[in-house]
């Protein structure tokens, strides 16, 4: 597969087995595109993208624009040839940009386009209960999430997985697909299908999956216990569901539902100071297991309540 040239862009971790595969199986990656390093830490010294690190410990040619329609970069692009681009997790591209190789650019989505188009569709997936979700390959076009389906692959979401399991697991599964699709691609043997002929009449309603703000993580314990356990593990490890506790903010990571009659107030709870704290909802109680209070560490329950003052 040495002969066709590969310009490989993305930035997180997730990309990172992307690009590791694709190295795997002999694509000749003739250049990585990723964000620029940024100040991080404390000390707010510069840190470098993981799939920086990846490409740098691989010898690869790196390219960190700041602006992906400047001239300089633009040119640099160009320079390097590409026959096709891949993006896995990476900033909207400008036209320029994704039009610019002969056979187009491909992207990784982590859902079953055209469901989940958006930025957190691993977040959404769980935080609406789904089952089964997915990876897709698609070709990159003027709306975002749109382009034409290359392969997809489905993933079955576990009824307790979280949106991090459920991360690690698409990575791989979807650094799987993207080489069959590249493959395919080289050999001409791929077909490509519009996102419409990819409905069927049970799920025709579109879903989406917008970026999470603030008031997407806050717990409304007036919502069922499915749907506010569904939220909690959607959100874990990031960004993480939140509510009060005496004036101070606490997220959760893990819990358990405890299906009863009412019994407390909706949003108030109850414990015994020792081994469990659980907050009232409908249908139930959500159980607290691995939690974070404003200014402490992560913890099991169990240590929390040992060391909180109530």
């Amino acid at each position: 597969m040495k002969e066709k040239r590969i310009v490989f862009m993305g930035t997180p971790e997730f990309a990172v087995a992307s690009l590791e595969h694709l190295l795997e199986a002999s694509f000749n990656i003739v250049g990585v595109v990723t964000a620029p390093d940024k100040p991080a830490g404390r000390g707010m010294h510069l840190a470098e993208s993981a799939i920086k690190k990846y490409a740098v410990s691989k010898g690869l040619r790196i390219l960190q624009p700041v602006k992906l329609k400047s001239p300089e970069f633009i040119e640099e692009l160009s320079a390097l040839n590409a026959d096709l681009q891949i993006v896995v997790a990476f900033r909207m591209l400008p036209e320029i940009v994704w039009s610019m190789p002969a056979m187009g650019t491909v992207n990784l989505h982590g859902s079953l386009l055209p469901q989940y188009r958006g930025a957190a569709p691993i977040n959404w997936a769980i935080i609406n209960g789904e089952a089964v979700t997915g990876v897709t390959t698609f070709k990159l076009q003027h709306a975002i999430d749109t382009g034409d389906v290359l392969l997809q692959q489905k993933i079955d979401i576990g009824e307790d997985m979280t949106a991090g399991e459920l991360h690690d697991k698409m990575k791989e599964v979807g650094a799987e697909l993207l080489v069959k699709t590249v493959k395919q691609l080289f050999e001409g043997t791929l077909k490509e299908l519009p996102q419409d002929s990819q409905l069927t009449s049970h799920d025709s309603q579109l879903k989406h999956a917008p970026k999470l703000f603030t008031d997407n993580c806050r717990i409304d314990w007036h919502k069922p216990v499915d749907e506010i356990y569904n939220l909690i593990r959607g959100l874990s490890p990031y960004p993480g569901a939140f509510t009060m506790l005496k004036d101070k903010t606490l997220k959760i990571y893990k819990a358990e539902k405890v299906y009863k009659e009412k019994g407390i107030e909706f949003g108030h709870y109850e414990t015994d100071q020792k081994t469990f704290l659980r907050f009232a909802c409908e249908g139930g109680m959500v159980s607290l297991k691995e939690i974070q209070l404003e200014g402490k560490k992560k913890m099991g329950i169990e240590e929390f309540l040992r060391g909180y003052r109530w």
